[in-house]
């Protein structure tokens, strides 16, 4: 079927976090406001200016044997845990063509990460120097390559249709989800297991974006660190996780009788072109990205009730977003209840737009408003309805929610999905 009118829904969703090894546990930390970023404890945390981070919460190898563990990057076992709770959680008991459930021609995956299997590279390369070339493992080359995440779901779940994943910053996660939305649109695929992941907590990684100055360096106060839209938010702070969801075409999901949580509606793209690092200080881009999901489907501005903000607790990029928001809302703006999750799990880099595609998801599905902490006060710059301290319900009736994802290099990507 090839049409660019296939309705897409989401039927799976799967995560683990700085806040829960799945997404139920992960929802209820959002909406009880609790921070998951602490006090490093490595050896290596000492040396850092930043010493604060958001550790994933369960252990990839509670749920990996340890001969599956050691042959996959740390982002590819959060991968692959999200990937499997999702999938379950869509109803599939079996990898595609097992079970004559799922076509695997019909299947495909798009999952991504910012910095890919960069931890590998870097522990193998210690090996390499401290031990010799014969210490170096086997399985070093495809636990760094940067599509070895979503490679590695689609061999899990016999993924024939296409396995991708786009690459662009810390929009990686979110524009994987719009890639799959497309595919299914498109007729390449009637499901796509989709979203990003991330683990990059890492000594070269910390000095690198430490001393560049783009993290909060807050380490006497590792939980209140993370403060987006705060007037004394100094930088982001790092997370590690994933989040995947289960795209599929409304016909398909209608004909075996799926849950269906909401309606993927659309993506909006953009490049700012303007710093390799920098936000655009007016969020144009920004505004470009919206504009054009609006454009691109029947989506109202009036319809949209809910943003889950990128929000990543720096000075500039926090103001433009919302300066975006109101250029393209308009008065519609007055109705929005905006979210900033990364106050709880830190920014999860590549993986952010994937855990937070899962939030939105989720709180259209429950109709609740995930709270943002940490605002002990609001920068004035801030002209919107920011969601504190406490979840907010969402109205009655059809109601749409955004989720806007950035990246380095001037990466825009804006996601909409709607209640069914």
């Amino acid at each position: 079927m090839h049409s660019t009118d296939r309705k897409v829904v989401v039927t799976g969703v799967g995560a683990t976090t700085p806040l829960g090894g799945d997404s139920p546990t992960t929802w209820q930390g959002l909406l009880a406001g609790r921070s998951a970023v602490r006090l490093l404890t490595h050896a290596w945390a000492a040396e850092t200016p930043v010493r604060i981070g958001a550790e994933i919460a369960v252990e990839p190898t509670e749920h990996l044997s340890r001969t599956e563990a050691r042959k996959l990057d740390r982002s590819t076992q959060f991968a692959l845990i999200a990937a499997r709770e999702a999938w379950a959680d869509a109803g599939f008991t079996a990898p595609a063509g097992t079970d004559g459930s799922v076509d695997p021609d019909r299947l495909g995956v798009v999952i991504s990460s910012a910095i890919g299997g960069v931890t590998s590279l870097l522990q193998q390369y210690d090996i390499l120097r401290d031990q010799g070339v014969r210490k170096v493992s086997p399985h070093t080359i495809p636990m760094m390559l940067p599509n070895t995440q979503g490679a590695n779901v689609g061999l899990d779940l016999n993924a024939r249709a296409g396995v991708h994943s786009p690459v662009s910053a810390c929009a990686s996660g979110s524009e994987s989800v719009g890639y799959a939305i497309d595919m299914i649109r498109t007729g390449r695929a009637d499901i796509v297991v989709a979203g990003g992941t991330e683990a990059a907590i890492h000594p070269l990684n910390m000095a690198g974006f430490g001393n560049m100055m783009a993290m909060s360096k807050r380490n006497e106060d590792p939980a209140a660190a993370s403060r987006p839209y705060d007037a004394a938010r100094d930088g982001f702070v790092i997370g590690e996780g994933s989040g995947i969801v289960v795209l599929e075409a409304a016909e398909h999901a209608a004909r075996r009788g799926a849950r269906v949580y909401a309606e993927a509606v659309g993506q909006g793209l953009s490049a700012d072109s303007h710093h390799v690092t920098q936000p655009e200080p007016t969020g144009r881009g920004i505004a470009a990205a919206l504009t054009g999901l609006l454009d691109s489907c029947d989506l109202k501005p009036t319809e949209i009730v809910h943003v889950n903000a990128h929000a990543t607790s720096t000075p500039k990029g926090d103001v433009a977003e919302v300066k975006a928001l109101r250029k393209v809302l308009g008065d519609a703006m007055e109705h929005v209840a905006v979210s900033a999750t990364k106050s709880m799990t830190g920014h999860l880099l590549g993986g952010a737009g994937g855990v937070e595609t899962v939030a939105t998801v989720l709180a259209l599905h429950h109709r609740l408003a995930p709270p943002t902490i940490n605002i002990d006060v609001l920068d004035p710059e801030v002209e919107a309805d920011i969601v504190r301290d406490e979840p907010r319900a969402l109205p009655d009736g059809p109601i749409a929610a955004l989720n806007n994802s950035f990246g380095f290099g001037g990466h825009n990507v804006v996601l909409a999905f709607r209640t069914v």
